[in-house]
């Protein structure tokens, strides 16, 4: 093996530089595949808006394969995809939820899916999250609402405590984003109820507009419930199948991702 003696004006140094033999190149592990696994719709205009998410986040991962799966009404659904031959065998995978809360479909169907091919981890759900504030904000905006107007946040509702604990603290983020109150209320499977909250708002405060902030991922059924509601102002959901996904949501989604994998 070769010396070199190294020398530097000022005070000499001398010492030695040793080279260790090549020991060829060093494989890494591929990253995990990303299936973006939302609940599924029969709506149209819902199910376009999840595969505009889903493509967005595959051309800002080119290097990692992303697959869509769904928890009910759409294919591939996303225990069998996991079994299915979409997957490399032996690569791992991250399940990325496309839901807004912790609930049953989160955290009891995404895990019991994961259990069915060995290495594979579930990310948080995408809420809450202040990124999502500025999305629910925008969308506010674009709806009509006037900054000093209360609103109400329209959540799906869950029979999960931990999803109705992350829907108030989505209301809590929301508030301090705009500076007005804002009011959790749930569509379903919860209380208070959004009819409820609407009416008792028209109570307290007659003459003053119901401004309802959709916090649903998509157009679909918990969308037209909502609407079915007949507030003053109503936004449309944080996708919008006529606009290019949020910066946003793609950001999240690929966060949950990297978290889940530990980068």
């Amino acid at each position: 093996m070769s010396t070199t003696t190294l020398t530097r004006t000022g005070p000499r140094m001398a010492g030695t530089v040793e080279h260790s033999p090549w020991l060829g190149w060093m494989e890494t592990a591929p990253s995990p595949d990303l299936v973006a696994v939302s609940h599924g719709t029969d709506d149209p205009a819902g199910r376009a808006a999840i595969r505009a998410l889903v493509d967005v986040v595959d051309l800002a991962l080119s290097d990692i394969s992303v697959h869509a799966a769904f928890v009910d009404v759409q294919d591939p659904r996303v225990d069998p995809f996991l079994n299915s031959r979409a997957i490399d065998p032996g690569q791992a995978a991250a399940l990325v939820p496309l839901l807004l809360s912790a609930g049953t479909h989160a955290s009891g169907d995404l895990s019991r899916a994961a259990g069915g091919l060995p290495g594979t981890k579930v990310a948080a759900p995408l809420g809450p999250d202040a990124s999502l504030a500025a999305v629910l904000h925008r969308r506010l905006v674009e709806a009509g609402w006037i900054p000093g107007e209360a609103v109400v946040l329209a959540c799906a509702g869950s029979t999960d405590p931990r999803g109705l604990a992350d829907c108030r603290t989505m209301a809590q983020l929301l508030a301090g984003r705009l500076q007005v109150p804002v009011t959790p209320a749930f569509i379903s499977a919860a209380e208070p109820r959004l009819p409820d909250v609407l009416a008792a708002a028209g109570v307290l405060n007659p003459g003053r507009r119901s401004v309802v902030a959709s916090y649903l991922l998509a157009p679909g059924y918990f969308a037209n419930l909502a609407a079915s509601c007949s507030p003053d102002v109503l936004s449309a959901p944080l996708l919008d199948p006529n606009q290019a996904p949020p910066r946003e949501l793609v950001d999240i989604v690929i966060e949950r991702y990297r978290q889940c994998i530990d980068w």
